[in-house]
Formats: structure tokens, sequence, C-alpha cells
């Protein structure tokens, strides 16, 4: 639920296809006879990622389009995690109903509503980087973006007080989430605090809303959400906060120009391209010692083996050059941080913890 939190953030949206995936498509129609690279420009603008095409009238369409569907996903996977690591999810009709609730409270409305809250407080350098977004493009009016923000927040919060009521919770655990998450979002977009513009705290706060808060929300829907796995899931989000900065490579030259604290703007490019590989490598490993140290040595194992080809993707993309190379990067290693999430999930949840 506090997922909403960073998914502002949360820029895969800038996973912008690169020059060989344009040349790819770029002679390619479709049997209408629609060129390739204009469907692919439309559904980059619909999911909210760069690369988009403008002239989309379609108010509903805008309105997606400013809530990013491309960044739904990890949040929506938190859940699955913390449904797995609860231990208690059974596979009935009414648990995967339940289960798709929660993550459309934690993807398309609070996520949503966080990336439209985002996009609303960065309109004016949109302006300069991302013209073709709806707000600097004038595709969509200030008072409806509004509209929009408080209507996602409200729908979110009243469905994380109907999970509450259906896991019966006599403390609204889920709703005080979604309240502090919706909260953490609002400081993390917006000034005077605005956190994002801190290297350090604003990507560990969106490393904490791709893995621990999704996760809580998911944990607490269908079991007791304790210290143990508070601690643990905010220690993998250390993993997570390097992910976060593999994004920061796209926009170095615009972070220094604006004055944006960036890890690779503070460090440099090759420094802050070890400190952010290193992160993602050694805190899946401190996940898999401590799930040895609880006797789950098989899911210990797996979550080791799929370390190993995220090094392998890190020495032959990212690591060489990150400025070229880090959509590709994250597009062949992230799976397997994904999957590991998993592992160590359901072995938490074998384990009882």
């Amino acid at each position: 639920m506090m997922p909403d939190l960073n998914p502002s953030q949360i820029e895969t949206e800038s996973a912008s296809v690169d020059a060989a995936e344009v040349a790819l498509v770029s002679d390619a129609t479709s049997p209408n006879g629609e060129p390739a690279n204009e469907r692919s420009a439309k559904t980059r603008q619909l999911l909210g990622m760069k690369g988009a095409q403008t002239g989309e009238t379609s108010i509903w369409k805008i309105r997606l389009q400013l809530m990013k569907p491309i960044t739904w996903i990890p949040l929506m996977w938190g859940v699955v995690c913390g449904a797995a690591s609860s231990g208690n999810f059974r596979w009935t009709l009414e648990y995967v109903l339940i289960s798709a609730a929660c993550m459309l409270l934690s993807g398309p409305l609070l996520t949503g509503y966080t990336q439209t809250l985002n996009d609303f407080y960065d309109r004016d350098i949109d302006a300069i980087n991302e013209p073709y977004r709806p707000i600097p493009s004038g595709a969509i009016s200030i008072p409806q973006v509004v509209t929009q923000i408080l209507v996602l927040l409200c729908a979110g919060i009243v469905l994380a007080y109907g999970l509450d009521q259906w896991a019966g919770h006599e403390f609204p655990t889920i709703t005080v989430m979604a309240i502090g998450g919706s909260f953490l979002s609002y400081i993390y977009s917006a000034p005077p605090l605005k956190l994002k513009q801190n290297g350090w705290l604003g990507n560990y706060a969106l490393g904490a809303s791709y893995i621990a808060l999704p996760w809580w929300a998911g944990h607490a829907l269908f079991g007791d959400l304790n210290g143990t796995i508070i601690v643990l899931t905010l220690f993998y989000s250390l993993a997570g906060l390097g992910i976060a900065v593999v994004n920061d490579f796209k926009s170095v030259e615009g972070d220094r120009q604006l004055g944006l604290k960036s890890l690779p703007v503070m460090f440099g490019i090759t420094t802050a391209a070890w400190i952010c590989v290193l992160m993602i490598d050694v805190f899946q490993v401190g996940i898999a010692a401590y799930l040895i140290h609880i006797h789950q040595n098989l899911y210990a194992a797996t979550l080791l083996l799929l370390v190993i080809p995220q090094i392998t993707f890190q020495d032959m993309y990212f690591l060489r050059d990150p400025l070229k190379n880090d959509v590709k990067y994250q597009a062949s290693a992230q799976p397997f941080l994904v999957l590991g999430m998993l592992v160590a999930a359901l072995a938490l949840g074998h384990a009882g913890v």
C-alpha cells in the first residue's frame, strides 16, 4: 500500500527503446499499414515511457499515460511476494480475488496516484526534458490532473480499509500503510523536502517502494506483519536502491545542471556504477545467508544461482558503459532479481518467519 511511495519515481518509465530497436521496427508495418515504429510510440505513450508520440486526444488514454502503467508491475509483484512470505496464502477463488484487489491498490490506484503527483510537480522540468508528457504538452489541464490525484488517493484509501475489514484487522494496518505511503509519495515529489533530489535517501525510498512496501501489504493481508519481515525487506530494499541508481545514469547531465545530487553526479560515472552493482549483489547474498541461517538451504542456493546471471550482465553491459547500456542491463538482469525476491519470500513462508 505504501508501495505507492516511490513508484512515483520508478523511472523505468524511461525505458526507452535504443537505436537498434528503433532500426528493427522502422521499416515494418502492421496489417492495416501503420508503421511499426509508430505503433511502438503509441504503446510507449500509453505505458508512460519515454519516446512517446504526441497528439493523443482521448482523455482516458491521457489519464492512463499520467499513471504510467509500466511502473505498476514491480509493486504488484511485491504483493505476490508478501502473500508468499505470509505462509497463509491458499489457491482459492476468494484468495486470488483478494490478492488482485491488493494489487489494484498497490499498482493502478496508489502507484497511479504517485505517478500523477510526480508529473504534476515535475511539469516544469518535463517541459524541457519530455515536452510530450500530458501536462507540459497541454493535453490535460491542471484542474483535471488535481482531480485525478484526489480520486486515485481516495479510492486507494477506501480499498485499503476494505482489505483491512476482510483480513479482520483490529488495527487498520493496510489503511495506515496506504496513508503513510501516500504522504511519503508527496514529500518525495513535492517541495520543500522533495526527497528525490537526494541521491541516497531518494533512491532508497525508491528501492523500498519496489520491495519492502508492497511486500508488507501482501504479508499483512494474509498474515501478521512482524518485525522480522519488516527488517528483512528493508535490508533487501538496499538491493533495490542499487537498481534505482541505474535509472540515474540516463539523466546525468540534466541532474548536474539542475543541481540534483544523484550518485553518478556525486561520485562520477565509474564509481557510481560500482556502488550500484555492489549493492545489488551484496545485499541479495546477505538475504541468502539469512536463509541458510534459518535452514532454508535449497532456497538460499537458488537465490545465489540467480545472482550469477546478474553479475554476468553487469560485466557484459553495465560496468563497461553504464550510460549506453543502462536499459539493456535492466532488461536482461532485473528478471533474476525479481525471481530472487519470490524465492526468498517462499523460503520465509516455508520457515514460518
